[in-house]
């Protein structure tokens, strides 16, 4: 795949035959591949970069320095089921989810790749639905889609379609952020909501026949962030809790600082849709799968500031402080209940879920 600036005529059907399916001719490198790249990917992708259809986009690294002083370079892999979702799809799911695991460094997400692996037999207007998917998200996200890669495998190969993206940004000086910075008396938030996109995806699969209507938070993160850096540039830590939710990230931090984290119950805001499904399969939202929400620790003294400035953003108006960390206890995540007493919030053992991301 390649290119931008390229204007490319409708096509209702590319490939030799007229199907309006993937064959593995779309995979063979031909004529009916570059039909199936100009018409699916460059026409949703369209920028400078991608334009001259080579093996790589290139630029000049001026460019990069007016951004900051370090480069930051991430890559994630997009099996999800079902490929369409409330809330989303795979493709804006693979956008949202790279440009937040460069936006949590601390970098201003600029660049991305795409590569997919596509199942023959899959309708080509469903993979153009997921590039133009990914073109929106990536416009929302400020960022360019600037090179990628096709492949096609034969019918049960994989699932339908597969997805990676890589993103490359740039961390202004000053900013250092990692999970090994968190002091006792630092304060732990999140943005809001959490649990939405776990539950959203193991009900879209329609097996529990359930009549809800929650949806995936899949959102980029970057505008956050940053705003949320601005107001509080000594802030300690920044994680997206994907999978394995917010218990996974506070027990890496309570690992990697060899501090104790205590939660306070009644401060974690959870939908009572999300709260009903997981009392109704016995699943614990804390190690729900999210896409739109941020683990950050942040200094006492700078926590309000930060929490205004997540309240003053669109995806931060359900922001909470929800617990603090604590010298004593290294090592572990603990969570003071609704009922006053105090239980263990382990890492995750094992899969509670079918994978979501």
């Amino acid at each position: 795949m390649s290119g931008a600036g390229v204007k490319v005529a409708p096509m209702s059907v590319p490939g030799p035959t007229g199907a309006p399916k993937i064959t593995l001719a779309h995979g063979g490198g031909g004529k009916a591949m570059r039909e199936l790249i100009d018409h699916v990917f460059v026409r949703a992708f369209d920028n400078a970069y991608l334009a001259d259809l080579d093996d790589q986009a290139r630029f000049a690294l001026a460019g990069f320095g007016e951004h900051g002083d370090r480069l930051a370079f991430t890559t994630d892999s997009y099996v999800v089921d079902p490929l369409f979702f409330p809330g989303g799809n795979i493709g804006k799911l693979a956008v949202c989810g790279t440009v937040n695991d460069l936006a949590v460094g601390g970098a201003r997400p600029l660049y991305l790749s795409c590569g997919v692996i596509v199942e023959e037999g899959v309708e080509i207007e469903l993979l153009s639905r997921v590039a133009e998917s990914m073109a929106a998200a990536a416009a929302e996200a400020e960022v360019l889609v600037v090179t990628g890669d096709t492949k096609v495998v034969h019918r049960g190969a994989c699932d339908k379609l597969f997805i990676n993206t890589a993103g490359i940004g740039v961390i202004r000086e000053g900013i250092e952020l990692g999970a090994n910075r968190a002091r006792s008396g630092d304060k732990i938030l999140i943005n809001g909501w959490l649990g939405d996109h776990g539950a959203a995806i193991l009900d879209a699969r329609g097996e529990l026949a359930l009549d809800t209507e929650i949806e995936s938070d899949c959102a980029p993160l970057g505008g956050l962030i940053a705003a949320l850096l601005t107001a509080c540039p000594d802030i300690r830590f920044i994680r997206d809790a994907t999978r394995g939710g917010i218990a996974t990230v506070l027990n890496e931090i309570a690992s990697a600082s060899g501090v104790g984290v205590e939660l306070v119950e009644d401060a974690i805001p959870i939908r009572e849709e999300v709260r009903g499904f997981c009392e109704i399969l016995g699943l614990d939202p804390l190690y729900l799968a999210n896409e739109g929400k941020i683990v950050c620790v942040v200094p006492r003294s700078r926590a309000e500031a930060a929490l205004a400035s997540m309240k003053n953003h669109p995806l931060g108006r359900a922001a909470s402080i929800i617990g603090a960390v604590a010298a004593e206890k290294p090592g572990r995540v603990a969570m003071r209940t609704v009922f006053g007493g105090r239980r263990l919030i382990d890492m995750l053992s094992g899969e509670q879920l079918p994978r979501i991301c």
